[in-house]
């Protein structure tokens, strides 16, 4: 088969990226205790005296790497898809913003490519803004695994953080990434579906308040199209394991089902197919430390009515199926 170099290159960061996101903490933790018990046992134990006295830095801003959130890979599994960012309009760097992204797809890819590395451009888009993508606290308890995540901008998901880099006193242009839905919209992950968990959710809508922060709607087309995995209806015995395991780890038990490195049928690896993300336009938020249940409401109403705005408007330019799209919100 006479297949370009690049496109080789982009499957091979297509197969790094999957097997990064599946089985990278798993690896981490084995290559800990192998060196634990090697003869550089002082540096596995160098390494986790300092580990836990940082523990706290995921709660703090973090510590990005420009160097390492421009590695060539990026930019390869970018074209891989491709990966774009759309913006609607120009976001004002003297103020700080909550994304808040759907879909959140079977392993949030979009959001992975847009805000964690600057493959995209978003720099260039949103000048003199950072943005950080936000992810549950455990995953900075994993030892060389929560180093790559850092050094990518992620921080995490704890009221602590959130309150902290979007504190106006401390920083301007800072841009906190949320993946509204979570694990548990994972679970609605199919082709062609964006099925999205938003009217039980209004804990972002605190914080956001709390802070000052504008809200801004972010919707990824073609999230969820990257993989097939197996169909869970509700109250099927797959659902409902899958709901369990959620339950107690915080992970959605998915099947990335895609395709294979050689061949097009079966295997972990996405599909190759375009995920488009859009950035709407901010929501201003009065700051507000204790805001009531009516007036928090008030602003989710707002917000959501502004993100169904925001997926009618633009799924006629990223979806090819855009007649048969519905955006469905639990």
């Amino acid at each position: 088969m006479n297949i370009p170099m690049s496109r080789r290159l982009q499957t091979l960061a297509a197969f790094f990226w999957i097997y990064l996101i599946l089985f990278g903490e798993a690896l981490s933790i084995y290559l800990f205790i192998q060196l634990v018990y090697s003869r550089f046992w002082w540096a596995g134990i160098l390494y986790g005296v300092w580990m836990l006295n940082d523990i706290e830095i995921c709660n703090r801003g973090g510590r990005a790497s420009e160097w390492v959130r421009n590695w060539t890979w990026w930019y390869c599994l970018r074209d891989y898809f491709p990966i774009k960012l759309v913006k609607t309009v120009d976001l004002d760097p003297s103020k700080n913003y909550l994304f808040a992204c759907f879909p959140h797809g079977v392993l949030s890819l979009g959001a992975f490519g847009n805000f964690c590395t600057n493959a995209t451009g978003f720099q260039k888009l949103f000048p003199g803004m950072t943005c950080h993508l936000i992810t549950l606290g455990g995953h900075f308890l994993v030892p060389f695994f929560r180093d790559l995540a850092l050094a990518l901008g992620v921080c995490s998901s704890s009221q602590e953080s959130l309150m902290h880099l979007l504190d106006s006193q401390k920083y301007q242009g800072n841009c906190a990434s949320m993946i509204i839905g979570g694990a548990a919209e994972a679970l609605d992950a199919h082709p062609k579906e964006y099925k999205v968990i938003l009217s039980r959710r209004k804990g972002f809508i605190r914080v956001a308040m709390k802070t000052g922060a504008s809200l801004v709607p972010v919707f990824s087309f073609g999230e969820t199209d990257l993989f097939h995995p197996p169909s869970n209806p509700e109250n099927s015995l797959l659902r409902r394991v899958q709901e369990k395991v959620r339950q107690l780890t915080g992970v959605s038990p998915m099947f990335p089902l895609g395709r294979g490195v050689f061949q097009y049928s079966y295997g972990v690896l996405p599909i190759r197919s375009p995920v488009t993300t859009v950035v709407g336009a901010p929501l201003e938020v009065k700051k507000n430390l204790e805001p009531t249940s009516e007036e928090i409401d008030a602003v989710h109403a707002e917000f959501s009515e502004r993100l169904a705005t925001l997926f009618e408007t633009e799924k006629v330019k990223y979806l090819k199926y855009h007649e048969e799209a519905k955006l469905v919100v639990t």
